[in-house]
Formats: C-alpha cells, sequence, structure tokens
C-alpha cells in the first residue's frame, strides 16, 4: 500500500527524533507479516531461519531465527554464483586444448597426445570431436605415443558418501567422483538402440561407434507393445570402468542414459582415444594416462575448444541445480584463489565460505564468522548456512550492477520452474519471485529457497528461508515445508 504523499517515510522517521504522537498515528507503521506458518512448523519440531529485506529502504521486513545455519542444499549454489562472477566475467569460458609432445613429421606425432583442461565443466563428446577433426585439419594421421589426460588440478579424493560410492559403481549420474577434466559431465553416455523382436539391442556410445569399454549382458528387443525393463549400472574392476547390461527394450524405441565414470579424466582420454581411432588417426599407445602436475618435455597447441560462458554455466547450474557444475566452479576458484591448488572439495569451499562472509551488508561489530562450506552444489551436508549469510549475499549481487544481470538471470520464475514443487501458488508467487531451491532427504530433510521479490511498486526485496528436520522431527515433508514458505511470501507479497 503506498503512503500518502506527506507521510514520512521509514527513513526519515528516523530522522525524526521529534515526531509526534499525533503525527505516528496519522501515518502509521507499515504492517509487517510474521512468518506465521513457518513459526508454526517450527513449534512441531522443525529448525528454521527465515528473513525477508527491503533492498531500496535497507530495511529488515522481518525474520525468523535469522542468524541460525542450517543445512542449505542446493541453495548453497547462490554462492557459487555471486562467488565466480566475482572472480571473472560473465563471458569467461574454460578451454581444453590438444598438445602435443613431440614434432609432426610427415603426418605422425612423434610423441604423446596430451588432453589439457582448464576446468571446463560443459566438456561434451561434440567438443572433443571438434578437436580430433582440428587435429586431423592440422595433417595429423597418426600418434607415435599414447594419448595422456593433464587435469589442471588434482589428484582430487572423493568429498561425499554418494560419490566414494560411486568409485566402484553407479546405476546413476548424479554421484559423479570429481576431477578436473570431464566428459558429458563426467559420465558414460549410452546410447541404447533396439533391433528386431528377439534380437539384442545395440549399446553403443553417445559419440562413437563403440564404448571405450567393456558392456556385459545384454538388452533383449521385444515387442512394441512390450515392457522398457532395460537397465544400465557401471563397475569397476581393478580401476578400469565396464557397464553391465540387461533387460528389455520395446522394438523402435532408442534411449540414452548417463552412468557416473570413475575417474571422468580416465574417462575422458578413453573417450578421446576411440573417437581418434574412428576418425582413423592411428594411435600407437594402447592404453590411456593420467598426469598430474606440468609435462615432462616441451609441448605446443595442436587444437583447442572452449566450453560455455561462464553465465551460459550459471545459467544450467541454478535453473537445473547441476551439482558437476557447481562443485567444479568451486574447484576451479580454489586453484585461482588460494595458495596452492586444492586437493579436496572442501579445500576450495574455504574460498566460497569467505566470500559469503564478505557481503554481510548490515554487519554491526566484529565481521562474522565464515558458514561452514564444503561444496559449492550442497551435496555435503555439513554445509551450513543462515537466513542472514544469503540476505547479505543477495543484497551484495543487487548492488553489484556490473554482475547483478547475470546472476539474477539463472534464477527462476516459479511460473516457468522446472520442477513441479515450485510452480504452486497464487499468481503473486508464479511472477514476482526469482529463487533457487534446495532440497535434501538424509541425513534429516533439508527444503530452501532464496531470491528476490518484486513489489508492486516495482521495487526490490531479499528473501531466504531454510527448513531443516530438528531433533523431535528428523524429516519434515517438503510439501509442508514449501507451502509454509509460500503461505508466509505470498502474505509479504500481498502487502508490498
Amino acid at each position: 500500500m503506498h503512503q500518502p504523499a506527506l507521510c514520512p517515510s521509514p527513513a526519515l522517521r528516523r530522522l525524526v527524533a521529534g515526531c509526534t504522537a499525533a503525527l505516528l498515528a496519522w501515518c502509521p507503521l507499515p504492517a509487517f507479516a510474521d512468518f506465521t506458518a513457518l513459526k508454526k512448523l517450527q513449534a512441531e519440531g522443525a529448525l528454521v531461519t527465515a528473513a525477508i529485506y527491503d533492498l531500496d529502504t535497507r530495511e529488515t521486513i522481518q525474520t525468523l531465527d535469522p542468524s541460525q545455519r542450517l543445512a542449505p542444499a542446493s541453495v548453497s549454489k547462490i554462492a557459487v554464483a555471486a562467488a565466480a562472477l566475482d572472480a571473472w566475467p560473465a563471458d569467461k569460458a574454460f578451454q581444453t586444448r590438444l598438445l602435443g609432445l613431440g614434432g609432426v613429421k610427415d603426418g605422425k606425432l612423434d610423441g604423446d597426445l596430451v588432453l589439457q583442461s582448464e576446468g571446463d565443466a560443459t566438456l561434451d563428446h561434440q567438443s572433443l570431436w571438434l578437436l580430433v577433426a582440428q587435429l586431423r585439419g592440422a595433417g595429423v594421421e597418426a600418434i607415435g605415443g599414447k594419448v595422456v589426460v593433464n587435469p589442471a588440478y588434482g589428484p582430487l579424493g572423493c568429498d561425499n558418501v554418494d560419490r566414494c560410492e560411486a568409485l566402484e559403481r553407479s546405476d546413476t549420474a548424479f554421484n559423479v567422483p570429481l576431477a578436473a577434466v570431464g566428459v558429458d559431465y563426467g559420465t558414460w553416455c549410452v546410447s541404447v538402440q533396439a533391433g528386431a523382436a528377439g534380437d539384442p539391442a545395440e549399446t553403443r556410445g553417445c559419440g562413437t561407434v563403440r564404448l571405450p569399454v567393456p558392456v556385459e549382458g545384454t538388452i533383449v528387443t521385444v515387442a512394441a507393445n512390450g515392457k522398457n525393463t532395460f537397465w544400465v549400472e557401471r563397475m569397476t574392476r581393478d580401476g578400469q570402468d565396464l557397464l553391465r547390461v540387461g533387460g528389455t527394450i520395446p522394438v523402435g524405441m532408442d534411449q540414452r542414459v548417463f552412468r557416473a565414470m570413475s575417474n571422468p579424466a580416465l574417462g575422458a582420454g578413453q573417450t578421446l582415444r576411440e573417437m581418434l581411432v574412428e576418425f582413423g588417426i592411428k594411435v600407437a599407445g594402447k592404453d590411456v594416462a593420467v598426469v598430474h602436475g606440468p609435462l615432462a618435455g616441451s609441448s605446443h597447441v595442436l587444437a583447442q575448444t572452449e566450453g560455455l560462458a561462464l553465465r551460459e554455466q550459471l545459467g544450467r547450474m541454478l535453473r537445473y541445480s547441476n551439482n558437476y557444475i557447481a562443485d567444479l566452479l568451486t574447484l576451479n576458484l580454489g586453484a585461482a584463489r588460494l595458495a596452492k591448488p586444492p586437493a579436496q572439495l572442501a579445500e576450495a569451499a574455504k574460498a566460497l565460505a569467505d566470500f559469503v562472509a564478505s557481503t554481510r551488508e548490515n554487519s554491526k561489530g566484529a565481521p562474522p564468522k565464515p558458514p561452514q562450506m564444503f561444496s559449492g552444489s550442497g551435496l555435503t551436508p555439513e554445509n551450513e548456512l543462515s537466513a542472514d549469510d544469503l540476505i547479505g549475499l543477495l543484497a551484495h549481487q543487487y548492488r553489484d550492477t556490473r554482475n547483478f544481470p547475470a546472476f539474477y538471470g539463472g534464477l527462476v520464475v516459479p511460473r516457468q520452474a522446472p520442477f513441479a514443487f515450485v510452480r504452486q501458488g497464487n499468481a503473486d508467487w508464479l511472477d514476482r519471485v526469482t529463487l533457487k531451491t534446495g532440497t535434501m532427504n538424509e541425513p534429516r530433510s533439508v527444503c530452501g529457497i532464496a531470491g528476490y521479490l518484486r513489489k508492486k511498486n516495482g521495487g526490490w526485496m531479499a528473501f531466504a528461508v531454510i527448513v531443516n528436520g530438528g531433533p523431535k522431527q528428523k524429516h519434515v515433508p517438503l510439501y509442508k515445508s514449501m507451502e509454509a514458505a509460500r503461505n508466509d511470501i505470498q502474505a509479504v507479497l500481498a502487502k508490498y
């Protein structure tokens, strides 16, 4: 609701200490909402930190335990986006190169061929083919040595239970162990193509005729009205990946699946070697080596490509909550800002925590201690952020006119969100909110949302809500947490 033209603004009220009771009665203070629904969840045993902050007046609209730090899950990615834009321009692109160790004579590279990466999270099999085509265009027809992969940093230890378990097996794409170079987000991209009924389906790579690793088992083609029951899992034996398959696929179906590699750097090199052979470039070395640190001997660039611009990577990371991009960018930040390259994701995440602590807009007294951050993805349940941490980060980005467009552009408007649980609520929620969500089930439930609210007059507010299961109620259903947060935010939007 707009104040009368002669009604003092909140800022003026603070300056006019002698404002009469009659004037205050005539110009009442705005009626602030009270996080009623979230308080009810809190009374039932949930842990909550929440705040809404007016970015125009620099006033807090309402809070609920705003300094309590809780597990944010994927809301952590807001910190990655902000810190990345602080470190690099929005158009920054990370390069990947093919280097030659040795000279090229009569179409033959005398030494090894090196795949070297700056840490491009978006390197895919199409990009590898582009490198191979450039190599062939440079006149290289044979490699006298082997394929070597040279990551920008590492080797890296696994950083959470899921990624550690994926060193032995995986039946999903979301638990990829990290490396500074990988292809297709560190996964084996498997194309399953049905044949004639009763025949085996064809199992091949998405970018190669043959998969670079062994395949055990058979997927059987069944009639068109049959069931699609095929499965693919990746196993690792003696340090080498293999794929196990089984089940059925109906006639006429062609489906892709992605399975986490146990060693993305090695897998990228194996994929590259298969592409070289299929392109007609002979490779003498049968094995692929991963070498960290400086290369032995001088090298020269034979081919190069670059990944998506940073702004595009952040859009994919925030909109689809891409964990691989988030944690690889975190590692890149650590490599750029720490005294030595990180050996663990948690080491690199320290740069994120320090950046979050530096952005607090309304800190009084001693600077706040940095929050706990062990990953940028939020997959580590030990991450802890408060509503105050997130509001400070959001306010900092809002006032950074150089980077705000790229940062804000990665957030999601609920009406256009890719996840159904966000596309609920009234018109104010659906169209006047931009946010990042975060959810987790183990070891306790997590529901987090943070972002911006547009006021009716076109102004801006920042908000943050995190709900965790507590000692009395370990798991709060996601729908209950989202409903409570949404109802309280809708109440604020109805007033402003």
